[in-house]
């Protein structure tokens, strides 16, 4: 029985995963592209697999339908956003994700781009590289308001290192805890007040339909001149030509982005800019989380092939 594991970061510190998986009788097909898979390269290796472990590459109908003997798709992460699942509901193949096993390291990234950003580390760095110790100045993290738009597992993580920084906490979610703000001290917002009232706007929603685009010019024109966007989540959640044209004219301070919708983006101006710090999707990348995501991943396929 084969099945595919394409993401890059799967058994990297952990090599004895893939020894589970030969251990358990299946054949393994790797991604060996160094890069996440295009639809063509999903097709072309998923052909003959029962089950793969999946990260963010393409698991739409079309690559769906090039593989008749799925059964299980085991996501190496939480975003189901890359998986047809109406499709595979309708073809009786499982489909799980590593909920919480990221969470931590995500939040501590999303915490390094605010302060990457704010404290312009990377532009510091870049001019000490030339002998340049000139002083740059840059803005305050400790006491400011920090908007966090989606309050799942990975906000909440996120929330609970901004008391560390003394912060006022706005979020919104569509599914609100109660309990859990007031026990920490979160008030409720709209999207709307979140960017118009933070100065550190972070996103770790879901991306869906409905919420595609959610930062979108309008939006980005009610944020302060000093406020920061932080993407750790999709790329797709911001209208990134509305961003890059914002980011251009200074009209917010600056974006960390892990995410783009096309990766690595292909406007070039992206790559010039000096208040933006990029990262290549690349937040849940940390030997802790990859060790967690890949022994739930496996769990999961396993479980769901009726091997475990």
């Amino acid at each position: 029985m084969k099945i595919l594991v394409t993401p890059r970061s799967f058994g990297k510190n952990n090599p004895e995963l893939f020894d589970r998986l030969r251990d358990a009788g299946l054949e393994v097909v790797r991604n060996d592209t160094g890069a996440i898979l295009t639809e063509a390269a999903m097709k072309e290796r998923i052909a003959d697999c029962a089950g793969v472990i999946l990260g963010v590459d393409p698991m739409n109908a079309s690559v769906l339908a090039a593989a008749p003997a799925l059964r299980a798709i085991a996501k190496y992460g939480v975003g189901l956003d890359n998986i047809d699942l109406d499709t595979a509901k309708a073809r009786g193949i499982a489909v799980s994700r590593t909920v919480g096993a990221n969470s931590n390291a995500v939040a501590d990234y999303a915490l390094a781009l605010m302060l990457a950003v704010a404290r312009k580390v990377v532009l510091i760095d870049g001019r000490c590289r030339q002998r340049d110790w000139g002083k740059i100045t840059s803005i305050d993290l400790y006491g400011k308001t920090m908007g966090i738009i989606g309050l799942g597992a990975i906000g909440k993580c996120v929330a609970r290192r901004a008391r560390g920084f003394d912060m006022k906490v706005l979020a919104h979610d569509i599914f609100w805890d109660d309990a859990y703000a007031a026990q920490n001290g979160i008030e409720r917002a709209d999207v709307d007040s979140i960017c118009r009232e933070a100065d550190f706007i972070t996103l770790h929603a879901a991306l869906t339909p409905e919420n595609r685009h959610m930062i979108d010019a309008a939006r980005l024109a009610l944020m302060k001149k000093t406020a920061i966007l932080i993407n750790t989540a999709r790329g797709d959640l911001v209208d990134e030509a509305a961003l890059l044209d914002a980011l251009k004219e200074k009209r917010i301070y600056g974006a960390g982005l892990d995410v783009f919708a096309s990766e690595p983006p292909a406007e070039e101006v992206w790559y010039g800019l000096d208040n933006v710090v990029m990262g290549s999707h690349c937040s849940s990348s940390t030997a802790g989380a990859t060790e967690t995501m890949g022994t739930m991943a496996v769990d999961n396929l396993l479980r769901d092939l009726g091997i475990a």
